[in-house]
């Protein structure tokens, strides 16, 4: 307030009153300023006077750049592209190296130069390239189905150190084929001296003859997957069997919705002959007893069921499965798959190569079959001694669904792709939160090759169209666009439909078990065998060809990330790579 009197008895000089409040407003004292004379300034532009106005708002409504940063947000989403405006303009990023599937682009590239080729030393000189693209990361047994030029042979020599070739021109697969000296330390691998003897297969080491003891009960598994993961399963229960000194009951195989396969083990096994080589390490037996079936009404669902978690050691077996099976003498354990660690002792790990590599002998029909088809297909490759490659190719309808790959089938292919995951997995891959990245799934190696990469991958190893290929697959997905490629590169590629007539091929048909067990026996047999994918099948026959031919059989593991950098190179030549 505003006091009349001093404080300290003085007059002051006398002083103007306080303005009144109304004379202190902001209006007033707008009103009070020296107006500038004459018109406003003229501006150039209409953007001119656009940029004026907009200043002219800014600074009387200060408040407005509370909303700066909404604006510059939307600004720059709009610049990224993810709002999507009709005049806005859209930024096209750039994939990352890999994460496209670009091979059609590349065969219609490559096809003239592959067509025309017969060139030895170009072959030499791609495959050559590989090794150095791929640092050996394909296996070496594929040198033997390719010819090297001694004007090669110092420079191959120098980056491998251990590998020295020599090669000579003949007749053979496709237009030549080796006659290739090898100095390397794999072919002295079994002359090595362990513990003053020699590396020698486990299975030639023989239990004692004296008799089983006595047993401690039976052991009655189920073998869940198809034919391989099933016949891991068995491999495992005779090693379980075994260490527990247990009676193991003929395996059941559990029906699965995926394989549809109803077969039992007799079906795709000879019983006769598993037992009877098993008989001085396990006891098998094909049914349990009825003395101990009556204790639960002769139902195997009664029996207590073990759930053992998968890749459990020997020592759980030991302290947990063991006890139970004493007491109750008949254990039942369902699913069995994986259900075996593999640093196991190795007398077990004896037990599962006795298994899988002597004792599982396919049953006679699929024998007589297979030979069937082994005989044909050497028929078909005089050209290269009865030698043939044999190329194990995963691009069936489910094996596409499930990598969640996109290839380019387009909307079809996405349309077929959803209905098949949501048949086989039931909305596994449609979760709340699940994010799937093609791209990224391809960058990791993880897309299955298609043929036509299969293809190409063959011809740029040197693998002309004349060498006698046998194709080991199921239902190949869109079987008719797919393999045409493949075909053209390869016009002496046989699968075991070609191989016999469809009235030979029908008791199997329908069993797509009995069906991978003749491709198995065909490419078991083969001179080259060429993986693509990975599991169960390729693992098993890799382990099986090595133990047929002394640790020296020949395979080719691609490495598929580097493959699909490779083959996304728009500079890729079918010569030279860069």
């Amino acid at each position: 307030a505003y006091n009349r009197l001093p404080v300290n008895g003085h007059v002051p000089p006398p002083s103007s009153p306080p303005h009144s409040p109304s004379l202190r407003s902001p209006r007033f004292r707008r009103s009070k300023r020296v107006r500038s004379v004459g018109p406003p300034p003229a501006y150039r532009t209409a953007a001119h006077r656009l940029a004026y106005v907009i200043l002219s708002v800014l600074l009387r409504r200060q408040g407005i750049f509370l909303f700066a940063p909404l604006i510059y947000i939307s600004g720059m989403l709009f610049y990224m592209g993810t709002v999507s405006f009709d005049a806005g303009p859209v930024v096209a990023h750039r994939p990352a190296p890999g994460s496209v599937y670009r091979s059609p682009q590349l065969f219609a590239k490559l096809r003239p130069h592959m067509d025309s080729d017969n060139s030895t030393a170009d072959a030499v000189r791609l495959i050559l390239l590989w090794l150095r693209k791929f640092d050996l990361g394909v296996k070496l047994g594929f040198v033997s189905s390719v010819c090297w030029l001694s004007e090669f042979e110092a420079e191959f020599r120098s980056e491998l150190g251990f590998i020295r070739l020599v090669c000579k021109f003949q007749s053979g697969m496709g237009n030549v084929a080796p006659r290739i000296s090898f100095k390397m330390a794999i072919l002295t691998i079994w002359k090595n001296s362990y513990r003053s003897g020699e590396w020698r297969s486990c299975i030639r080491n023989k239990s004692s003859e004296d008799g089983l003891p006595d047993s401690n009960g039976y052991i009655y598994v189920e073998a869940n997957g198809g034919l391989n993961q099933q016949r891991a399963s068995i491999c495992n229960a005779v090693a379980v069997a075994g260490y527990l000194n247990a009676t193991l009951v003929i395996p059941n195989f559990h029906y699965h919705s995926i394989w549809r396969d109803p077969s039992k083990f007799s079906d795709i096994y000879d019983e006769d002959y598993f037992v009877s080589t098993l008989q001085n390490e396990v006891r098998v037996v094909t049914r349990i007893p009825d003395y101990l079936m009556e204790r639960y009404d002769h139902n195997m669902s009664n029996v207590y069921n073990f759930r053992i978690k998968a890749w459990s050691s020997v020592q759980y077996y030991k302290d947990n499965v063991l006890p139970r099976l004493l007491d109750e003498q008949v254990i039942r354990i369902s699913p069995f798959a994986n259900r075996l660690s593999f640093d196991a002792p190795p007398a077990v790990q004896r037990l599962r190569c006795l298994a899988n590599y002597e004792a599982l002998r396919f049953s006679s029909p699929i024998l007589t079959l297979g030979e069937t088809l082994v005989a044909r297909m050497r028929e078909r490759s005089v050209s290269s001694e009865g030698k043939y490659v044999s190329v194990h190719l995963r691009f069936e309808e489910d094996m596409v669904a499930f990598s969640c790959c996109v290839f380019d089938g387009g909307k079809q292919e996405r349309l077929d792709m959803d209905a098949a995951r949501e048949r086989g997995w039931r909305g596994k891959f449609t979760k709340p939160g699940r994010v799937i990245r093609p791209g990224a799934i391809r960058i990791n190696g993880k897309c299955p090759l298609t043929p036509l990469e299969v293809g190409l991958m063959l011809r740029g190893m040197g693998f002309d169209r004349n060498t006698s290929i046998f194709l080991a697959s199921g239902k190949i997905y869109d079987a008719e666009r797919n393999m045409a490629p493949l075909f053209k590169m390869f016009p002496l590629l046989q699968t075991k439909e070609m191989l016999v007539s469809p009235e030979e091929l029908a008791p199997y048909k329908n069993y797509s078990s009995r069906m991978a067990a003749l491709d198995y026996t065909v490419c078991l047999q083969s001179e080259v065998f060429v993986t693509t994918q990975g599991g169960n099948f390729p693992s098993f026959l890799m382990g099986h060809r090595r133990y047929l031919y002394g640790g020296h059989s020949k395979t080719i593991r691609p490495d598929k990330r580097k493959v699909a950098q490779l083959f996304d190179n728009p500079n890729i030549g079918y010569v030279s790579i860069s």
